[in-house]
């Protein structure tokens, strides 16, 4: 139920003292002031925690907390050694993990910051642009068509002003704002004098007293009512099904190894912790920091190629990407709309045509279209004596816009939009020469086929009609606009982009098709694709689409390049439809009525000059409107992916299998195959290693088509290269034991020795689907791999090795390890060029 508020129940006079400003707005110091008291005008900033609390809450992690709990009961019984290295253990991951983040999230942040919500406000007197966050109660906003409101606000003045509030109200119908009175106990949806932040104008032009801001705002306060998480992303869900897969064998690995230990009357505490340490070496704890690392770094990649990522998992998104609808204008086309001849209803040159359209896109407020840029260009000098009365903004169900105008005691209706929604309502036509004369059905249908001609030739087209209006009427509706008498075209030429034939290539050899989704007509935009090769295998309009059912439409959808005419609500359906096929869709838009369609997509793409509502909606955003740079920002999602899954691999592998060595070796083994202490360490050691992922190279092949989360796929690789880890355990197990008769510290440390050094070497050949040499490491990782090997074998000659449990293996021994390794490479190597030729799917 929607809260009372007096705001919009008290006279404006006596809201701007309770606020402390005026109709003119506030003075910089007045709001600078404000804004120190009140906070920015954003929910988010609000809900931030202090660092020191966000890296305490990584301590409440169950597998933390288990740890912690060891490390608790190792000092009570005074193994301080013990207690000490979890600690310190439990610490460097932690820290790794929580630094990671938080410079991940700062990246994404500034990048955010990037493309800010700005508004336009009253300060001193003069109108600014300001950043959104930095409004407070008593700011003056201005509010024009395609922009999205950014606070609760009064509405003090209106010119046709439409909002949408579906965010709140659950209406999809616009709504019309204007000044007056409201009673307090209103719902929201009856709220016609004040405009709510989140809502996006529809049309009209509008002047609004800001009253409240952020969580002090309608919208603010569902947000604090909310105790559902935010929906995960298809990335997210699949990573965190994979995790809880892992913890699932963690958990009955755990207590297999506690029920053997304790069958076999060995010490309580050291099985535990023994326990304790497998889960440490089994769980995926690097997973979210390697993912949000791996991420950023795409982010800040793809920023450097003009492409600013407001929601991290979009970068993987992106990558998944099969299925491209764009917009036509300003992507495949270049944006440059002229006007190139005005013509009567005998297609004959008319200046008369030309002044209904220079009348009408002169004194029509709100947001100006290309066109009416086009027109307003020529400088037509015919305004003079004309004055506006009332209009009915454009809006995406009458494709047309319409002003009222008096001059000489005549009042005079001019209309101009689509041809097909403007000749419906014509029931005359302009002569060369005398009265309109009657438009028939032959007449209308004549006019049509000449629009479309036009259109089939490349050319946007407008249609041009007025009427004569009652002196006594008063105010305009859409009821009005029948029985006008028909003027003319006046077409349009939008050239196409040539940089985007490369770019759609690029794209349809990179496995992504490219399909355009457009308002305009299906002749031009037919022409537009094939002056730029993208083949049209089906052209569908929007009066067909509304004759289909969902099930028709999902037919249809695969094999239709370009879908004209289409309505906001259409092109949902058609994203709808490729979703529930199977596809990752993405969608390329700028306008208002690309924001459903930007929320429907799985990766909504804007660019930065776009309306508001429509930068809110989007994952991503580009600096420059050319198709090039979307192709690679697809080839940084697939890298960025292809990274992820090699700690995926790794995760899964040998790994896995090393732990699964150790709890099925407890079994047999008189002594436990490795300390808990060496098994946390080694764990550690292994992490750092695997640092530089996030940083390494992709194989080309997996940039050339489109990468896909395979759960199947990774449950297979985890039963073959798990089980090949184990069989070479058990080979070094075969060694120790009845080759050289090894001891317990002997045992352990030999164990340590040849399972990290097969743990760490065996990334450079699971990182590549074809054989190391043919694909080049990153300089860091193999650095960072090498390294901790180096330290591993290194550790047991030093004199920490003792308080590890180590002891110095003989160079048989080291030798005979070091030929184990090296077979198990070359078989893993085998194993991984065949697995993929018969398993991978992407």
């Amino acid at each position: 139920m929607a809260r009372a508020s007096p705001a919009w129940s008290e006279p404006v006079e006596s809201l701007c003292a309770r606020l402390g400003t005026s109709l003119q707005g506030l003075s910089s110091q007045e709001a600078g002031a404000l804004l120190e008291s009140l906070g920015p005008n954003d929910l988010e900033s609000r809900r931030r925690r202090p660092l020191p609390l966000e890296l305490l809450l990584r301590l409440g992690n169950p597998l933390v907390l288990v740890l912690l709990v060891a490390c608790g009961i190792s000092a009570v019984v005074h193994d301080l050694t013990s207690s000490a290295i979890i600690a310190v253990i439990v610490l460097i991951s932690v820290t790794l993990d929580f630094v990671q983040e938080h410079r991940a999230s700062n990246a994404a942040e500034r990048l955010r910051g990037a493309v800010a919500l700005r508004a336009r406000v009253l300060r001193d007197g003069v109108e600014q642009e300001v950043p959104a966050t930095r409004l407070v109660p008593g700011d003056v906003v201005l509010l024009a068509t395609g922009s999205r409101v950014p606070a609760d606000a009064r509405v003090l003045e209106s010119h046709a002003l439409s909002v949408n509030e579906s965010l709140l109200t659950g209406e999809p119908y616009p709504v019309e704002k204007a000044p007056g009175l409201a009673p307090s106990d209103a719902p929201l949806a009856d709220v016609g004098n004040t405009v709510f932040a989140g809502t996006s104008v529809l049309g009209g032009t509008g002047r609004a007293l800001v009253f409240a801001t952020g969580c002090e705002t309608e919208v603010g306060g569902i947000a604090r009512g909310l105790s559902a998480p935010v929906a995960s992303t298809a990335f997210e869900k699949e990573t965190h099904h994979f995790s809880a897969m892992l913890m699932r064998l963690t958990v009955l690995m755990v207590l297999f190894v506690l029920l053997v230990n304790l069958t076999l009357a060995r010490p309580l505490l050291e099985s535990f912790l023994f326990a304790m340490a497998l889960a440490v070496g089994l769980t995926p704890e690097l997973l979210p920091m390697v993912v949000s690392v791996t991420l950023a770094r795409g982010a800040l990649r793809l920023a450097d190629q003009g492409v600013i990522v407001k929601r991290l998992s979009a970068v993987h998104d992106l990558g998944c990407m099969d299925v491209l609808c764009t917009d036509k204008t300003g992507t495949l086309t270049e944006a440059n709309i002229r006007l190139a001849r005005t013509e009567d209803a005998t297609s004959q040159h008319s200046e008369r045509t030309l002044a209904w359209a220079f009348l009408n896109s002169h004194f029509a407020t709100g947001l100006r279209s290309p066109m009416d840029e086009a027109i307003l260009a020529r400088r037509v000098a015919c305004t003079q004596g004309w004055r506006k009365e009332d209009e009915l903004p454009f809006d995406f169900e009458r494709r047309r816009v319409s002003v009222l105008l008096e001059k000489d005691g005549r009042r005079v209706l001019v209309v101009k939009g689509a041809p097909e929604a403007l000749l419906s309502c014509c029931e005359a036509c302009e002569a060369p020469e005398g009265p309109p004369r009657a438009l028939d059905v032959p007449a209308r249908e004549a006019l049509q086929a000449r629009a479309d001609a036009l259109g089939a030739q490349g050319f946007r087209v407008l249609g041009l009609a007025w009427r004569d209006a009652p002196v006594q009427r008063e105010g305009l509706s859409p009821e009005d606009e029948t029985g006008l008498v028909f003027a003319g075209f006046a077409s349009f030429l939008d050239p196409p982009k040539q940089s985007a034939r490369p770019a759609l290539a690029a794209l349809r050899e990179a496995g992504v098709a490219v399909k355009v989704v457009t308002g305009d007509n299906a002749r031009v935009a037919a022409h537009v694709c094939q002056e730029l090769g993208l083949e049209v295998r089906g052209v569908l309009t929007g009066a067909e689409l509304a004759l289909l059912d969902d099930p028709g439409l999902r037919a249809r959808a695969r094999d239709t390049t370009v879908f004209a005419r289409v309505s906001p609500a259409q092109k949902s359906r058609i994203l709808r439809a490729l979703r529930q096929r199977g596809h990752v869709v993405g969608y390329l838009g700028d306008g208002i009525n690309d924001a459903p369609s930007l929320h429907e997509a799985d990766v909504g793409i804007s660019v930065a000059g776009a309306a508001d509502v429509a930068r809110e909606a989007a994952a991503l955003l580009l600096l420059r409107q050319e198709l090039g740079v979307l192709h690679d920002g697809v080839q940084e999602g697939r890298r960025t992916f292809g990274n992820v899954m090699k700690y995926i691999r790794m995760g899964t592998s040998s790994n896995f299998g090393n732990m699964l060595s150790m709890a099925l070796a407890s079994l047999v083994l008189p002594f436990l195959p490795m300390l808990p202490i060496q098994i946390l360490l080694n764990n550690m050691l292994y992490d750092v290693s695997e640092l530089a992922i996030p940083l390494d190279t992709v194989d080309a092949e997996q940039l050339s088509r489109p990468t896909r989360w395979d759960l199947r796929f990774v449950r297979l690789y985890m039963a073959v290269f798990g089980t090949l880890s184990s069989l070479f355990d058990a080979a070094t197990f075969t060694v120790l034991l009845h080759g050289f008769h090894a001891g317990a510290p002997l045992f352990q440390t030999g164990w340590f020795m040849e399972s990290l050094t097969t743990q760490v070497l065996v990334i450079f050949i699971i990182r590549t689907r074809g054989g190391a040499a043919r694909s080049r490491p990153a300089r860091l990782l193999v650095l960072s791999s090498l390294g901790v090997v180096a330290v591993a074998c290194a550790l047991p000659f030093t004199p920490l090795g003792p308080s590890f449990g180590f002891v110095p293996p003989p160079p048989a021994i080291l030798a005979s390890l070091g030929g184990l390794v090296v077979l198990y490479l070359a078989c893993a190597m085998g194993l991984n060029r065949w697995f993929f030729r018969r398993f991978a799917t992407a």
